[in-house]
């Protein structure tokens, strides 16, 4: 029997959704216009591959086409996989490649193609791919997969990523073949006839090579065969006779081919050892005695590059040189460093053709091609296609250094020296795993090469490798397995299927085989399903004579339910069928026959299929002999979900030839042609399932109504379809026996049914079939020989398990009632009472509608395989999980690995959560839950692993909520998956994210962010991936400016602050708008003066410009100070230049509103006044660009001017990129153009700029780029160039910038020689040295910056002792070093004398001694910089030196300076505190100014120490000081003591100190300043103060309020250079410092203002912030609230910063760990994510508070409930949920059935929900409520409801227990729940007072009721958690005592509180309640 349950005589499945198929690539060349397409047109639709049987008539119609032109198209399909998560929609991808072009297009079954990119290339397409490149990330060692197309052309690769990068990769030599790999691509090269003639005997040449990225180096590719012999011996894959035919990325592994053996082999391939590097790139000293001639390396780098030459087409007559050059092809193309060859670029690049067509392409620029040229890890177009090949251009291996450039010195002479070529290196090892075996005797002729390789798994999970020998006509399957490292594979045995064609299809496990007599099968690994019968092809085997008339039109023959013509197929086998033809299976079949030739017609109509292609998932194309394609696909296994899930079971539990046959059986009766609809599935699979082990299914009364249900032989459908004139009895038979009848039977509704049985006796009295449903009667045995008989008890325990599953999950949990049928059938037969009870307990209505049991005799009892784990207490999860709850020691947990998931996810959940065991989900899960080992090991066990996501699961010591939320974000649970969890089940899972969403880690993922409900974490983290993309510019806040009414706002270059912020920052007045009025230089002046009556009108005119001429100085300066004000406010657009307002130098003179010009020639106007202005507004225009935005080469080329005038404008613009670090791009051609020009100002702009763009790099070409304009970094013996003063200054800070705090030997000692270099004769350095020493002092501070007296190697230079002696003076030392030669002839114009000359080299010296010595506390240093303590002494210093001598020493005595004015009085000396003896000569004037400039020295320090901390007292301190100099001012006298200029001098510095200190804050006290000092412009207020001024005014709102001053030492540094106190006179004043350097105070400010953004209207809001200080010896550890949008402290001094509630969540981000997640958060604009709490208005809307949701809550809690409107709901949340819940729930509507109470209580529920911040608890409370509901009317149909209320109460108890601190972290606080529960109890009380008797008869163990009150009984237990008492030798009934019965139940594990409830039915007789008078049961 069952033999014949097995060996179906034949069968056959239909194949589905029949398209003819045409690649869409056709369609779309088609309309392309290239010459291909005329040939194609001419073409009929005619097969792409010649026929191998070459049947007669098709040849006729393939003669036109030559086969060359058909080569030319070709096509691959896979599966979408671009960017598209795989439960998204699923698509094909198709790449087809004609001629030149390659179209890569998309299309689902729903959507029609569409062509996602399409390339045309010059020559034409050898071959098309797709590739993923691994491309490494720079910092870690991860990798990212670059998606790629790939082109293959004759002489390179062009390769295209999704990203849009495009790289040409020229190739050395032809290549036959390239195949994708995990790794990049393997190329193969084509053995030319050149190969014999040039190669050395016994030393081929490697014939396999990689390219791991298109930047990379071809390389070799090594391999290791395995042998006996060289059994680890490696050697370059050089065998000519290898042939690839076959690659894949996962495992990964390379089939290949040997020709002259003619076997196949499995390679893995993988990267390269360092041993096997090595073993392969040792010398050997004699190259032919290596064995299989492994070459010296010299040889084969050569050999390569001759050959590379010969063969590259076009190549070899390249630059010139003849074939014989060995190494010498490399010197003429080998140095594009040096600047004469750059320019001579474009005629080396003609080596290689598919290189020359991208250089002229308009599209990239020559540069971008040149700057490939320079990557060395490409080092390509420039050289020849030979020479690219000669590695030892880079002396390091090829990788390992991109981006860097090769230095410009080692040019390639250095290299032709060298006669031993280094070899290549390789990159990837293919390591041989399996042959083929050779047969014996070789009787059997070699096998051809494979034609088609593919991987395929069978159903039980075996993995295949099959490949097709076309020539044997059969398919050999490997079978391999993955070692435990999954690096090795095994290979097992191979199996031989005779075809003629197979595709795998991969989403089905199974793989189409087209059989030689052209019949197409299915099989699964190498087991045979069956035929597959595609509806209107005719397989060749079947009889012709059947089919005759239906010839001429084949697709008719579709086998539809109405047209069964082709139904009687199913039963048919070939051999049975009648056939004129007899087969032939011979290898080649030739249809020769008569009946084939008879007639023409009929050979056009009969196509068959002779090849299959491009599998995609479970679709197939077919390619008929007419030419014609077919695409089909062949049905899955299993549509429904439950059945499904179900087959998984069982392959999982069977063994696997078991689990294989059963899994076949199914599929065939599954699929059969016109089988069942998708709802008839589970009733298919009941009836097969079930006769598989053994049951008459027709006998059965439950499974026989299910074939009534779904007909499942097309033969009775047939009839039932015929519409019946007459009802007959089997209808009514049909509907009593329903699953709806036996659903309904017992419900109140129906009345009690005949209480003798159950429906199905009726059915069986009805059909007059008595005898059949008794158990007596013979014919309900099981067949104990069906396969599956042995297996019924491990079947039936997986199948339970799965149904425990599905009931945690919502949506699967309607589909566990029609398992439950099946299940308790089991249940039943195997005597497992326990079970069926807890099936009648799940689904009491339904169970107690069966009652039929099948016999299993005792004899075969025995031949049952009883597994172990089958307890005959079932495991229930519920149950599990409640025990949990009540805290009761729990067993283990049984589950299937890899189908209960949901199962394994909640134990642990729990065993974590409540359980409270740490390692719950680590190590101790053993614990908590056993894996049922199976007959098979499945790998879906591994799965769920795949899902994880990138969290790592690190248990910090957080709190178990913490955890439990961590570890379900890694195991890919979502919110989504929380939703489907039933609400008693998930109420602890929403408890610990209610818990964690109060106070988050601010380091969590995206993931766990977006589970616990934080959309402002969420999209702050989500921030934090996209960093790099565009999306972070202007992330979130609009950067739009508002647009404006009047014209010339736009102009002033201002308008882009941010106008959202700054209004919030400074909402009370409109001081912006007063600075920008200040600051803006693009309109007229006003030129206001009184003519007199005596003044002429000539001299009034004079008068007016004279005035215009003073308020321009003004004007001029004003670019400095814009330049800071606007920092970084800026994202330009690409397509536009930037906008540069214009410096406006005219005025209008009211009342008349005429123009005033400078250019009239009335008055004298210096020369160039206007060079350096332009130049500041052209910086002030470029620093507007943020950092962040995208800037390339072609745009800064772009923005160049075309007029002259510009020019200056232009270098300011380029100096500001290299500021705000955009110069980078700017390619080094450009540069190099720009410093060619010569002039002056873009010289500087450009130095200044690149080197602030690589501060503290050490990059070598910027360090050359300086050196070149600095003499004395220069050889002694090269030429004097004549470089311009101002440029060395500029470059010598360069240096500084460059080398800043590296202590960089060579620079320091040059510097330090500079800042003391004599003039030279003739006029060199005689104008302006004080600027070039000071820059010299100023660089040199910056290489030593803070390293004090621990300069590594610095000691001979005494660089202090040095700088010493040249700022108090004294003799001058010898020269010493590479410049004495320079200096040996004195000046012709100054006469200096062999002493310093203190004037000039003093300040620089000075602050290089500041900087050097910076915030070390050095007293003894700092002692030599005190102020002389003699009157004689101090006449001997310049007062401003005192300045920069008092900066200096309080600088290095850092730590001492404290922000008061004793303080800043200390500095000054004794003798000037003190009384004056009037008998002393004292000259006042020396004394007030020194007092003056020291006071001011002193408040520039403490400007420093406290730059951008807003500290009051520093701020205090400096306004003080500043009030007592203005006073001093406006007493005439005592300003002529001082002078005017110095106390303006001193007035400044103080001004710019308190800047420094409130900067980014917008002090308005500062501002008030400024704007004085804006409105006095007459007397001495020059261009110098005025430049001094309005840098103070640009940095008190830096960056429009967003940025501030860091004190870091190279802020400091930056600071120094830029605030030097001594300010130009004029606008063309370079004498003492270059003005250019004023704007490196950009390099000091950084983002530190915190925007809070409200993550639902992404607008800029307030919110509270709380940030704690780090502990220092000046201040404790403190805690201050601020309001933000705020500046933050420096983040060094922080330890904390709390976005504090209660209006906003909080939000706390933990200094102490780590900085950079706050760094990077203010980096983008600041912008912090904060969610407003439900219930809560923005400070905006409430600053007090007063009018949020619980405001009106504070006295009585319910009033709160009671005033509350639901319709006010929207103000208070956005949550759309509730929102639209209290739309449609929460208000009266006209014909409302409800009562009013309902909505009351559904607004009291919301009210909870919008007050306890947990929306998500909305869905719980209506749920409660509902279970409540439908059990106090009594129509409850399950109890599942009553588990989850109980699991509710548990926890609610459990956290009870803990204490009531415990209770405000519960979610259910309000006394909803009590209320419910109360509820349930009294219903469930009543129904015992009056059905005592019905509880007493279960217990007893009798039979289970029938009748309606079975519903409710089994209510009753599952609430009350009385277990199954039918097996346990307990008996509750008949205790004596109370204590009896306490005794007893403890050991059944009843809860107290539930016994009680049946004290009084168990205790006595049925005057139960009185016997315990006076024992409140209310109580409990």
């Amino acid at each position: 029997m069952s033999e014949v349950v097995y060996e179906e005589t034949a069968t056959m499945i239909a194949a589905g959704e029949l398209q003819s198929f045409v690649p869409f690539g056709r369609e779309h060349c088609r309309n392309h216009p290239n010459a291909f397409n005329l040939q194609l047109r001419e073409l009929q639709p005619a097969s792409e591959l010649w026929s191998s049987d070459g049947a007669a008539g098709l040849v006729g119609s393939l003669q036109e086409v030559s086969l060359q032109e058909r080569e030319r198209e070709c096509w691959q399909l896979r599966k979408g996989c671009m960017g598209v998560r795989e439960e998204d929609v699923e698509f094909e991808e198709e790449l087809y490649t004609a001629g030149t072009v390659v179209v890569w297009s998309q299309g689902s079954r729903t959507q029609a193609s569409n062509v996602y990119k399409a390339f045309t290339v010059d020559s034409p397409v050898q071959q098309a791919l797709w590739c993923n490149f691994a491309v490494p990330q720079n910092k870690k060692d991860e990798e990212e997969l670059e998606q790629t197309v790939c082109i293959v052309q004759s002489s390179c690769v062009n390769v295209h990523t999704v990203t849009g990068k495009d790289f040409i990769s020229p190739l050395p030599f032809q290549v036959s073949n390239v195949w994708a790999t995990k790794f990049g691509l393997l190329l193969e090269r084509k053995n030319t006839a050149t190969d014999a003639q040039i190669s050395a005997p016994g030393e081929p040449l490697p014939t396999v090579f990689s390219m791991l990225h298109p930047l990379d180096e071809i390389a070799p590719v090594v391999c290791k065969p395995a042998g006996v012999f060289e059994g680890s011996h490696v050697q370059y894959a050089s065998d000519a006779t290898m042939k690839i035919v076959f690659s894949c990325c996962q495992p990964s592994v390379v089939v290949s081919y040997d020709t002259v053996k003619g076997i196949h082999s499995v390679w893995a391939l993988r990267k390269v050892t360092p041993d096997e590097h090595s073993s392969v790139l040792r010398c050997t000293a004699d190259p032919v005695g290596t064995p299989m001639g492994l070459m010296a390396s010299g040889f084969l780098t050569s050999h390569l590059r001759n050959i590379s030459r010969l063969d590259s087409p076009g190549g070899s007559g390249a630059a010139g040189l003849g074939p014989a050059t060995g190494t010498s092809c490399a010197v003429g193309t080998g140095s594009p460093l040096h600047y004469s060859v750059l320019h001579s670029h474009q005629s080396r690049m003609t080596s290689s053709p598919g290189l020359h067509s991208r250089v002229h392409s308009p599209s990239i620029s020559n540069m971008a091609a040149l700057s490939r040229a320079h990557s060395p890890g490409m080092a390509a177009p420039s050289f020849s296609g030979a020479a690219r090949f000669n590695a030892s251009f880079h002396g390091l291996s090829p990788r390992g250094h991109h981006g860097s450039l090769p230095s410009p010195n080692s040019t390639v002479n250095e290299t032709v020296l060298v006669p031993e070529m280094e070899p290549i290196v390789p990159d990837l090892c293919m390591e041989q795993l399996w042959s083929e075996t050779v047969t014996a005797g070789g009787h059997r002729e070699m096998s051809s090469q494979a034609s088609k390789v593919f991987l395929t798994s069978d159903l039980c999970e075996n993995r295949y490798l099959c490949f097709l020998v076309e020539s044997h006509q059969q398919l050999r399957c490997v079978k391999f397995i993955e070692s435990n490292d999954s690096s090795q594979l095994i290979f097992a045995s191979v199996t031989t299927i005779p075809a003629k064609d197979a595709e795998p299809l991969q989403n089905i496990d199974a793989m189409l085989v087209l059989e030689a007599c052209g019949s197409l099968v299915l099989y699964t690994g190498i087991t045979r399903v069956s035929k597959v019968f595609v509806p209107g092809l005719l397989s060749p085997t079947f009889s012709l004579t059947n089919h005759l008339p239906h010839r001429s039109t084949p697709v008719e023959n579709v086998s539809t339910p109405a047209n069964a013509g082709g139904r009687h197929l199913q039963r048919l086998d070939e051999a049975a069928m009648p056939s004129p033809v007899t087969e032939l299976r011979g290898p080649n079949i030739k249809y020769h026959e008569a009946s084939f030739l008879d007639d023409c017609t009929f050979q056009q109509a009969t196509p068959y299929i002779h090849a299959l292609r491009d599998p995609v998932c479970n679709r197939v194309t077919l390619e008929l002999s007419s030419g014609t394609m077919l695409r089909i696909s062949v049905p899955e296994i299993a549509t429904s979900e439950l059945v499904r899930k179900c087959l998984q079971a069982i392959r999982f539990i069977l063994p696997k030839e078991a689990a294989m046959k059963v899994l076949v059986k199914w599929y065939n009766i599954y699929n059969a042609p016109g089988g069942p609809s998708a709802h008839a599935e589970w009733n298919l699979f009941v009836t097969c399932f079930m006769t598989l082990m053994g049951y008459n299914t027709e006998r059965l009364t439950w499974t026989r109504n299910l074939h009534f249900e779904v007909p499942l032989s097309p033969v009775i459908a047939a009839k039932k379809a015929r519409p019946s004139d007459g009802g007959s009895d089997e209808d009514w038979d049909y509907l009593l026996g329903s699953h709806y009848h036996r659903q309904m039977n017992s419900q109140p509704l129906c009345g009690p049914v005949d209480s003798s049985g159950s429906n199905s006796t009726l059915i069986a009295e009805t059909e007059g079939l008595s005898s059949a449903s008794s158990p007596s009667s013979p014919s309900l045995k099981l067949d104990s020989s069906a396969p599956l008989f042995p297996h019924i008890p491990a079947l039936f325990y997986v199948l339970h398990l799965l149904y425990q599953e599905l009931q945690l999950d919502e949506l699967q949990r309607a589909r566990a009632s029609s398992l439950v049928c099946l299940l308790q059938q089991l249940a039943r037969d195997l005597q497992l009472e326990d079970y069926v009870d807890l099936y009648w307990r799940d689904y009491p209505s339904l169970i107690s509608g069966f009652n039929e049991s099948c016999l299993i005799d005792q004899a075969v009892f025995g031949q049952m395989q009883r597994p172990s784990f089958l307890r005959p207490e079932p495991p229930c999860v519920l149950g599990w999980l409640s025990s949990c709850l009540r805290g009761e020691e729990v067993p283990p947990f049984p589950y299937l690995p890899g189908i209960c998931q949901r199962t394994r996810l909640l134990v642990l959940s729990y065993a974590l959560y409540i359980a409270g065991d740490e390692n719950a989900t680590s190590t101790d899960a053993s614990k908590y839950l056993i894996k049922l080992s199976a007959g098979q090991k499945s790998r879906a066990s591994e799965q769920h692993f795949r899902r994880q996501s990138s969290v790592k699961v690190q248990l910090s010591s957080g709190s178990l909520a913490e955890q439990l939320v961590v570890w379900l974000t890694s195991e890919g649970f979502t919110l989504k998956d929380l939703e489907s969890v039933p609400f008693g089940v998930a109420l602890p899972i929403r408890e610990a994210i209610y818990r964690c969403r109060e106070q988050p880690c601010s380091d969590w993922s995206e993931e766990v962010c977006l589970l616990i409900g934080r959309q402002d974490l969420t999209k702050q983290a989500h921030k934090m991936t996209l960093a790099k993309s565009k999306a972070s510019v202007g992330s979130g806040l609009s950067l739009e400016p508002p647009a404006t009414t009047e014209p010339d706002e736009e102009e002033d270059g201002m308008s882009d602050i941010i106008q959202e912020v700054t209004g919030l920052i400074w909402s009370q007045d409109l001081r912006v708008q007063e600075v920008r009025r200040l600051l803006q230089s693009s309109r007229p002046v006003r030129v206001s003066v009184v003519q007199l009556p005596e003044v002429s009108d000539h001299e009034y005119i004079e008068e007016k410009e004279n005035k215009l001429l003073q308020l321009c100085q003004r004007t001029m300066a004003l670019p400095v100070g814009r330049g800071l004000f606007t920092l970084f406010s800026y994202h330009p657009v690409p397509t536009e230049p930037l906008p540069v307002p214009k410096l406006n130098l005219t005025g209008r003179a009211p009342p008349r509103n005429t123009m005033v010009d400078l250019n009239s020639g009335n008055i004298d106007v210096p020369p160039n006044m206007t060079s350096w202005p332009s130049f500041h507004n052209g910086v002030a225009a470029g620093l507007k660009i943020a950092p962040a935005s995208q800037v390339d080469s072609a745009w800064i080329a772009y923005n160049k001017p075309k007029s002259p005038e510009l020019a200056n404008e232009y270098a300011g613009f380029l100096m500001a990129l290299g500021l705000n670090g955009h110069l980078t791009k700017l390619a080094t051609l450009n540069i190099h153009d720009y410093l060619t020009k010569g002039h002056e100002m873009t010289s500087i702009g450009l130095l200044l700029g690149v080197s602030s763009a690589k501060l503290g790099t050490m990059d070598m070409s910027i360090t050359r780029l300086l050196s070149i304009h600095i003499p004395a970094l220069l050889p002694p013996t090269s030429t004097e160039l004549d470089v311009p003063h101002n440029v060395q200054v500029a470059a010598v800070i360069g240096i500084g910038l460059v080398y800043q705090g590296t202590g960089h030997r060579h620079n320091a000692e040059v510097l330090l020689s500079e800042i003391g270099r004599p003039p030279g004769p003739e006029m060199e350095y005689c104008t302006d040295r004080e600027s070039y020493s000071l820059a010299a002092g100023l660089a040199l501070g910056m290489v030593c910056l803070g390293h004090g007296s621990n300069l590594i190697g610095m000691t001979d230079l005494n660089v202090p002792e040095q700088l010493y002696q040249y700022m108090v003076g004294g003799h001058r030392r010898a020269q010493a070093g590479a410049n004495r030669e320079r200096h040996k002839s004195p000046s012709y114009q100054i006469k200096e004398g062999d002493t310093i000359n203190v004037d000039v080299t003093c300040p620089g010296a000075t602050l290089a001694l500041a900087m050097i010595y910076l915030k070390t506390n050095n007293r003894s240093i700092a002692d030599w910089l005190k102020p002389p303590d003699t009157w004689f002494l101090l006449d001997f210093i310049k007062p401003e030196f005192l300045l920069l001598r008092t900066l200096a020493r309080c600088i290095i005595m850092w730590d001492e300076i404290l922000p008061n004015t004793e303080w800043v009085k200390s500095n000054i000396p004794q003798i000037m505190r003190g009384t004056f003896d009037p008998s002393e000569d004292i000259n006042m004037e020396t004394m007030a100014q020194a007092q003056d400039y020291i006071t001011a020295g002193a408040c520039m320090a403490l400007g420093l120490r406290f730059a951008g901390s807003a500290n009051s007292d520093a701020f205090d301190c400096l306004y003080e000081f500043a009030r007592t100099f203005m006073k001093i001012m406006s007493f005439a006298g005592s300003a002529a003591v001082t002078g005017y200029y110095n106390l303006q001098t001193g007035l400044s510095m103080i001004l710019l100190a308190m800047s420094m200190v409130m900067s980014g804050t917008g002090n308005l006290k500062v501002l008030q300043l400024c704007r004085f000092f804006h409105k006095r412009t007459g007397g001495e207020m020059n261009y110098g103060f005025h430049m001094a001024h309005h840098m103070a005014l640009g940095l008190l709102f830096l960056g429009g309020g967003r940025y501030t001053l860091s004190t870091s030492n190279s802020a400091i540094a930056a600071l120094l250079c830029a605030l030097y106190p001594h300010f130009p006179a004029h606008s063309t004043d370079n004498r003492y410092h270059l003005q250019a350097l004023r704007h490196l105070a950009v390099l000091a400010a950084e983002p530190r203002l915190l925007v809070p953004v409200d993550v639902d209207s992404l607008k800029p809001c307030y919110a509270l912030l709380e940030v704690t200080y780090k502990e220092t010896k000046w201040y404790d550890e403190t805690t201050v609230e601020l309001m933000a949008p705020t500046m933050l402290p420096e983040l060094h001094l922080l330890k904390r910063v709390k976005v504090k509630g209660p209006r906003y969540w909080e939000l706390s981000v933990d200094l102490s760990k780590e900085t950079q997640h706050l760094k990077s958060i203010l980096s983008r604009d600041g912008v912090l994510y904060v969610k407003l709490r439900a219930g809560q208005l923005p400070y905006k809307d409430d600053p007090q508070g007063w009018k949020s949701l619980l405001a009106s809550t504070v006295n009585h809690r319910n009033s709160g409930v009671r005033a509350f409107k639901p319709e006010a709901i929207s103000t208070f949340t956005s949550e759309p949920a509730l929102v639209s819940f209290a739309e449609f729930f929460c208000k009266p509507s006209e014909g409302m059935k409800h009562r009013e109470d309902t909505l009351v209580l559904f607004s009291a529920m919301l009210y909870e929900c919008v007050t306890q911040e947990c929306p998500e608890m909305l869905p719980t409370y209506i749920a409660i409520e509902q279970a409540v509901g439908t059990l106090r009317r009594g129509d409850l149909q399950q109890t599942f409801p009553l588990w989850q209320m109980r699991l509710v109460v548990e926890l609610w108890d459990s956290r009870g227990l803990q204490g009531p601190a415990n209770h405000h972290n519960a979610l259910l606080t309000s006394e909803f729940l009590p209320v419910m529960k109360n509820m349930v109890d009294v219903a469930l009380d009543s129904w015992l007072k009056d059905n005592s008797s019905v509880l007493r008869s279960y217990m007893r163990g009798e039979a289970l009721p029938k009748d309606a009150q079975s519903t409710v009984l089994a209510c009753f237990l599952v609430y009350r958690s009385i277990p199954c008492l039918r097996n346990t030798h307990t008996h509750l009934e008949g205790c004596s005592s109370l204590g009896d019965l306490l005794s007893r139940s403890s050991r059944l594990g009843i809860p107290l509180r539930d016994l009680l409830r049946l004290v009084p039915l168990l205790l006595g007789s049925a005057s139960g309640p009185q016997t315990l008078q006076g024992f409140p049961l209310q109580a409990f």
